[in-house]
């Protein structure tokens, strides 16, 4: 069943020389505990769409659906994982990973047993006073990730999460996310992680959507029909990488491939061992 349904979707603005389209007649969705990933070219509207998703901007044309109802205003159900960390840098880590249990109105023990228990998961015991200028940028990123979770959105949003950390903390990072997303006693329902990183797709991702050059389309739906943990040096981790880039960069959509049965490690199995 699809949590989200994103449906002949394009987006436009207006520009000093007329109209700049990004997006024309975007269609996918997006199923319960699946974790699926966004790929492209640089500005085809990656980010746009997750942006449309949550309903903090409007598509020019089409319709995003969530859990059947169209998306007008912005979703409290999802929450997003910046690029760029977007803490702010006068609150404590506690006191960040608090913000948006405050803004809800929720309870004060509530928020401090929340605070405490995505703390604990995401590694930062030790560090709850800390402000984000005396973290590393893994670190930092550890909090936004807090920060969404505890809200316990039924979809959590990731923007490019991984790309302003340094190699090794980033790698490290995708495995702790991993890890967090096969426990199904915590949230989200389902993951849409943004990327420019054709490996970081694949090595993730139950599903790859692959959008061409803007204005964009979808070119391809791509499954990873690999059995987690992810081995990049195997043959098949070769071919879908080959196949992902050479979408991208030869913009022909190859033959969308047929949703078979759940491999061990994906989504449907996370489900059924909840």
């Amino acid at each position: 069943m699809a949590i989200i349904e994103v449906r002949h979707v394009a987006k436009s603005y207006a520009g000093r020389h007329g109209t700049i389209s990004i997006m024309n007649d975007v269609t996918f969705d997006v199923a319960d505990n699946e974790f699926l990933a966004v790929t492209g070219p640089s500005g085809c509207g990656k980010s746009t769409i997750l942006r449309l998703i949550q309903g903090l901007d409007k598509p020019t044309q089409g319709t995003i659906l969530f859990r059947g109802v169209a998306v007008s205003e912005v979703c409290t159900q999802m929450a997003m994982v910046f690029q760029n960390f977007a803490l702010y840098p006068w609150l404590t880590v506690k006191e960040n990973v608090a913000f948006g249990l405050e803004a809800r109105g929720m309870p004060k023990d509530r928020i401090e047993t929340q605070v405490d228990r995505f703390i604990s998961v995401t590694g930062l015991v030790g560090f709850e006073e800390a402000y984000p200028r005396e973290l590393s940028g893994g670190m930092r990123q550890r909090v936004a990730l807090a920060r969404a979770l505890a809200v316990e959105p039924a979809v959590l949003l990731m923007d490019e999460p991984f790309s302003a950390l340094d190699a090794l903390t980033a790698e490290g990072l995708r495995e702790e996310v991993l890890q967090l997303w096969r426990d199904p006693s915590l949230p989200p329902e389902a993951v849409i992680l943004v990327t420019h990183n054709i490996e970081e797709a694949i090595a993730m991702a139950d599903r790859i959507i692959v959008l061409s050059h803007r204005p964009s389309r979808v070119l391809a739906e791509v499954r990873v029909d690999l059995p987690r943990p992810r081995e990049r040096k195997s043959p098949g981790f070769y071919e879908l990488t080959d196949r992902v880039y050479s979408l991208i960069t030869e913009g022909s959509a190859l033959p969308l491939l047929p949703r078979g049965p759940p491999v061990p490690g994906t989504g449907p199995e996370r489900e059924a061992s909840r």
